[in-house]
């Protein structure tokens, strides 16, 4: 009697623990799995949670600004002959990119410049690339405080004259999805599709 007692609690045991396994595949098996992005996911990075800067129009600008939309935030200089003038080409055929939701991306440009980069030059300067795109220059001093949240270096570089020198920074741009929380960094040279497509997953996930 006992030994059949025995026997049967350990089928059922069996039993249960095989329901259990099942059931725990059933669920792993229906789980989402992470989204893989082109660019680094920097979820829950404890830097560059926000910022406070006066827009190239003269309004403070916060990432409260812009909730709903996703924000490309990109840290430049208006004479950089290069890189700068290609990523914002690119964040603009980006949000071409994005079609209909094209809208919800905010591109946003931070000038490390600030003794060259004026209001009026940073405004023509965004004009070249998308109307709707913004760009935030503050003074030297609060720009250091920036670079310095976000991770971004900068440096100046003599040129042959005083005013003619060169800035070395961080070449890349930091994502916000839609609530404002810091989700990812694209680096420079990566395929407008492929920063599209990753956009498109952090604007799915808002629906």
């Amino acid at each position: 009697m006992i030994q059949s007692m025995k026997k049967r609690n350990a089928l059922q045991f069996i039993a249960i623990s095989a329901i259990i396994t099942g059931s725990a595949a059933i669920f792993s098996a229906c789980s989402p799995a992470a989204p893989k992005f082109t660019a680094i996911d920097i979820t829950g990075a404890d830097y560059a949670k926000n910022f406070s800067l006066p827009d190239h129009n003269g309004k403070v600008r916060t990432l409260q600004d812009f909730q709903g939309k996703i924000v490309m935030m990109f840290f430049g200089y208006t004479q950089c002959p290069d890189v700068c003038p290609t990523s914002m080409s690119e964040m603009a055929e980006i949000k071409k990119l994005l079609g209909p939701d094209g809208d919800r991306l905010q591109g946003i440009f931070v000038s490390v410049d600030p003794d060259r980069d004026k209001p009026e030059m940073l405004k023509a300067y965004m004009e070249n690339f998308d109307p709707s795109f913004l760009a935030l220059v503050t003074t030297p001093e609060k720009t250091k405080e920036v670079a310095k949240e976000y991770k971004v270096y900068y440096k100046k570089v003599d040129g042959p004259t005083e005013t003619s020198y060169t800035v070395d920074h961080t070449a890349g741009s930091y994502v916000y999805d839609t609530t404002g929380k810091l989700r990812l960094f694209t680096r420079y040279g990566t395929k407008p599709e492929l920063t599209a497509a990753d956009l498109k997953i952090l604007l799915s996930q808002a629906k």
